[in-house]
């Protein structure tokens, strides 16, 4: 991935983080949701926002499913908060990196026994 698609990477995870705390007020939307990374393609047609979200399954669908609704929504405000001629079409995917590695955690203290208390 180039420099600049890195840059834009992380502006966008920074800039869709703040605008899914501050503009989205859907109630399906998980009380914990991070944005884990983006990945743009080359010809800044499409973005994959990897989310994370806290919460049951339930949770992390109906999250992912609003997240995708507001995607134009979200598309138009990168536009206008960043004024730049492009803003790819946003696509997100629940990450579940972080509550694997939880889990890997616990199955490692398990075997270890260091969960004796």
């Amino acid at each position: 991935m180039s420099r600049r698609l890195q840059r834009l990477a992380v502006l966008f995870q920074r800039e869709i983080s703040a605008l899914i705390r501050t503009e989205l007020r859907d109630p399906r939307i998980g009380t914990i949701v991070s944005i884990t990374r983006v990945e743009i393609t080359s010809d800044l047609e499409n973005a994959t926002v990897h989310t994370s979200v806290f919460g049951d399954t339930e949770t992390k669908t109906d999250t992912i499913n609003v997240l995708g609704g507001a995607a134009p929504f979200l598309k138009h405000h990168l536009l206008r908060r960043l004024r730049i001629k492009r803003v790819p079409d946003l696509h997100f995917e629940l990450d579940e990196t972080i509550e694997e590695a939880a889990h890997v955690l616990d199955l490692m203290k398990k075997v270890s026994g260091s969960d004796e208390d």
